[in-house]
C-alpha cells in the first residue's frame, strides 16, 4: 500500500531547501508526496520564528489538524524548524497540541528519519531538540522540486546577534561547509541540467571565517565560476558590514553571477542601526552601493527594511525614507518589527505602538512601490532574457525570471522549461512582465 507525505513550509528559501531534505528522507523510506492532507500518512511542519506572523500561522495550521488526527489515528504529525528550537518551545507545543507525534529542531534535521522510525516502532511521542549545533552533513540527500533552480547551503548559523533577531539562538553559531563538498554538489547539479544555483547562508559574506580563511566567499564564487557553460549563480543573504571590494570585483569579473545583490539595510537611522547592532552606518551602506555600481554598472540591489524598532522616532523614520530614496533599490521587502522572546530588542524600553507602526509601514510601502513601478516601466519595449521555470495552467503561459528576479510571462508552442529564452516586453505591472517570445 502506498504511503503519502505532506510538508508545510514557512519562511525563507533556506527553509524551502530544508524541506527538500526532509522530503528526500521520506522518499528514501518509500513515501510519496501529496498535497492532500487527508490522504497523507505523515504531515510535517517546517516552521519559522523570525516573525510573529509566521509562528502564529504555524500554530493555527497545526491546531486545525486536531479533528483529522482524531479521525485518522495512524496519521503522524511532525513539527520542526526554528520555532521548535526556541527555549521551552517544544514543551509549549506538546502541551498545546498533545496529538503532535514528533518534535525536532534545526540542529538534528538530518536525523528526522531516525525519529520517524522511533515513532513507527511504537513510541508514544518523540521529542528530540538538540541544544547545541550538530555536525554538518555534507551529503546531498535532497529531493529537489524546483528545477531548473536549485539551492545549496554553504554555511549554517550566524554570529552577528542583531538585537532583534532570533536566528543565532535557534540556528547556532556560524559553521561553514567544506568548499570541496559545495563544489561537488554544485557541479552535480549543473551536470544534471540545473541552470540557476542559489548559495544560502545567514551571512554568506562571512563564509570561511570559522575555518581560518581556507576558502573565502569570493574565492568560493570564483571556483564555481570556473565552469564556463551558461548558468546563473545567486547568493543570499549578505550582511552589509562584510560586503567589500573583493566580492564586488568577483561579481564584476564573472558573468555567471547575477547582477542582483540582496543587501538588507534594515534602517536608515544611524542611532537605530547601532541599537540593532548592525555594525555599519547609513553613509557606509550607501558608499558600498556606490562602489558596487562603479564596478558593476548594471547591478541592481534589493533590501529588507524594518519599521517600528524600539524607540524609533519620526526623525529616525525620516532617515529611513531618505535612504530608500537615495539608494534607488530595485525593490524592497518591508516589515513591521515584532518582538522575539530571547532577543535584546524585546527587552528594550520604548516599544512602538501598533498604530504608529502601521502608519509608518504604509508610508514606506508607498515610497518603495513607486520605485518598483518606475523600475518595471523601464522594461517596456526591451528584449529580456528569461530562464523559463514553469507553465501556468490558468493563464496558459510559460513563466520565468530574468537576471534581476522579475517574473516574465509569455506564450510558446514548445516546452521551454529549463531553457534560456528572450522575450520582448510589451507590458509591465508591479513586479511582473508580459512579453512575446522572440524567434
Amino acid at each position: 500500500m502506498d504511503k503519502y507525505y505532506t510538508i508545510i513550509t514557512y519562511g525563507c528559501q533556506m527553509n524551502v531547501h530544508e524541506s527538500e531534505k526532509i522530503a528526500g528522507i521520506l522518499r528514501a523510506r518509500g513515501y510519496i508526496e501529496s498535497n492532500d492532507e487527508t490522504k497523507s500518512d505523515i504531515i510535517v511542519f517546517n516552521t519559522c520564528c523570525i516573525r510573529e506572523n509566521a509562528e502564529n500561522h504555524a500554530y493555527g495550521n497545526i491546531g486545525a489538524l486536531k479533528k483529522l488526527k482524531k479521525n485518522k489515528k495512524d496519521l503522524i504529525i511532525a513539527v520542526g524548524g526554528c520555532m521548535t528550537q526556541q527555549a521551552d518551545a517544544a514543551d509549549k507545543l506538546r502541551k498545546k497540541f498533545p496529538f503532535v507525534d514528533i518534535v525536532f529542531g534545526t540542529h538534528n534535521l538530518d536525523r528526522f528519519g531516525d525519529l520517524l522510525d522511533k515513532k513507527l516502532s511504537g513510541k508514544k511521542a518523540v521529542v528530540d531538540i538538540w541544544p547545541q549545533e550538530g555536525s554538518i552533513v555534507e551529503e546531498d540527500y535532497s529531493y529537489r522540486t524546483s528545477y531548473p533552480n536549485a539551492w545549496v547551503n554553504i554555511m549554517y548559523g550566524c554570529n552577528n546577534f542583531c538585537s532583534y533577531c532570533i536566528v543565532p539562538y535557534v540556528r547556532g553559531r556560524e559553521r561553514s561547509r567544506q568548499p570541496g563538498a559545495i563544489l561537488s554538489e554544485v557541479n552535480a547539479l549543473l551536470d544534471k541540467g540545473y541552470k540557476e544555483i542559489t548559495l544560502l547562508g545567514q551571512n554568506v559574506n562571512s563564509y570561511g571565517y570559522d575555518t581560518n580563511g581556507i576558502c573565502t566567499f569570493p574565492q568560493l564564487l570564483s571556483k564555481i565560476c570556473e565552469r564556463k557553460e551558461k548558468f546563473r549563480l545567486r547568493f543570499m543573504t549578505s550582511n552589509p558590514k562584510d560586503f567589500g571590494e573583493e566580492l564586488i570585483r568577483v561579481i564584476a569579473e564573472n558573468p555567471q553571477i547575477c547582477n542582483l545583490v540582496h543587501l538588507p539595510v534594515q534602517a536608515g537611522s544611524d542611532r537605530i542601526l547601532k541599537l540593532m547592532n548592525r555594525k555599519y552606518t547609513a553613509s557606509e551602506y550607501l558608499q558600498k552601493l556606490q562602489l558596487l555600481r562603479k564596478y558593476v554598472p548594471d547591478c541592481q540591489v534589493t533590501t529588507d527594511i524594518m519599521v517600528g524598532f524600539p524607540t524609533e522616532t519620526e526623525e529616525d523614520f525620516a532617515d529611513t525614507l531618505s535612504l530608500v530614496k537615495n539608494a534607488g533599490f530595485f525593490t524592497a521587502f518591508t516589515f513591521v518589527y515584532s518582538p522575539r522572546i530571547g532577543t535584546k530588542a524585546a527587552q528594550m524600553e520604548g516599544q512602538i505602538s501598533e498604530e504608529v507602526k502601521k502608519e509608518r509601514i504604509m508610508r514606506l510601502v508607498e515610497v518603495v512601490n513607486a520605485q518598483t513601478r518606475e523600475k518595471s516601466l523601464s522594461y517596456r519595449g526591451k528584449s529580456v532574457e528569461i530562464l523559463c521555470e514553469d507553465y501556468d495552467e490558468k493563464k496558459k503561459l510559460y513563466l520565468g525570471r530574468d537576471e534581476y528576479g522579475r517574473m516574465g510571462y509569455f506564450q510558446s508552442e514548445n516546452d521551454c522549461i529549463g531553457q534560456f529564452v528572450k522575450i520582448m516586453v510589451s507590458d509591465s505591472s508591479g513586479v511582473s512582465l508580459m512579453g512575446e517570445l522572440e524567434k
